[in-house]
């Protein structure tokens, strides 16, 4: 039988890639930061996503869902108001499109499957390639179901981030990492995001684990939340991902005073990524 062969990624999946090969040649990991979209309205949102673009390497544009069980209180109330606000999902498309357009940054979506699942798969595949998206983080998306998405996204050439859990098998993080692209995403506490205490123990080995089955980059998120946290998982992970402290920033200074909040947070956060290693710990 014949080999598959995937379609070439697209320029902006292929974006993804040169962003890491960059930062691993500076000998730090990248900054992602996640915001999501519409709020706390639409034209603030993209104020702060465009300021905070100017800071990271990476920017992760959420999708408001009505049940987000991976997210915390703050990304909660932060969905549920882009919603009450009138999120649809052309916003979603539309945020893409000016950021691609006036960001240097990689563009990741990170959705729940069941708003993918109502638009559908392929069309929803289609519209952020046209938007100039490199892919998808799908945390809710176990890989033994993800084969429509897998294909839509392919045949799009789209990457597909998936969530790894600390207690999975050497056998199953093997699996799911041969699926995905891109990146993987490794939490750095258990539960769920907006969580301020320390991270994890056991996090470097769990980075060492993933490194043992693949060489895709490996993102930590889900826990981090200050300069000095973004500085240690710097030096073992590919990739620092930050959301809810952000989130909070906009939260305590609405307006304008919120987005500068948000960009100062976003700044500090990448001088943490760029700190020598010997003052990181």
């Amino acid at each position: 039988m014949s080999p598959i062969i995937n379609p070439p990624l697209t320029r902006a999946a292929s974006r993804l890639d040169q962003v890491f090969a960059a930062t691993r040649a500076q000998g730090r990991a990248a900054l992602a930061a996640y915001l999501p979209v519409g709020f706390p309205t639409f034209s603030q949102s993209m104020d702060a996503l465009h300021a905070v673009a100017a800071h990271a390497d990476v920017l992760e544009l959420g999708v408001p869902f009505s049940d987000p069980m991976m997210d915390g209180p703050i990304i909660q109330q932060a969905t549920a108001q882009s919603l009450a606000g009138g999120f649809r999902m052309r916003h979603l498309f539309e945020a893409a499109r000016q950021l691609s357009a006036t960001s240097a940054v990689a563009l990741l979506v990170m959705t729940y499957w069941q708003p993918v699942a109502r638009y559908g798969p392929r069309r929803f595949a289609d519209e952020l390639a046209l938007a100039g998206v490199a892919g998808v983080i799908l945390p809710d998306l176990p890989v033994e179901e993800a084969g429509e998405w897998l294909a839509a996204a392919r045949a799009r050439g789209l990457h597909t981030v998936f969530v790894v859990a600390p207690n999975s098998s050497d056998a199953r993080l093997a699996r799911v990492c041969a699926a995905g692209s891109g990146m993987v995403y490794a939490p750095a506490v258990a539960g769920v995001t907006g969580a301020q205490g320390p991270l994890a123990s056991g996090l470097p080995a769990f980075v060492d684990r993933l490194r043992a089955v693949t060489a895709v980059p490996v993102g930590v998120g889900i826990g981090v939340s200050t300069p000095d946290q973004a500085a240690i998982v710097s030096t073992f992970a590919d990739a620092v991902i930050v959301g809810s402290a952000l989130i909070r920033r906009l939260q305590t200074a609405p307006g304008p005073a919120g987005v500068r909040a948000a960009a100062s947070l976003a700044r500090d956060l990448a001088d943490g990524v760029r700190r020598p290693l010997s003052s990181a710990a």
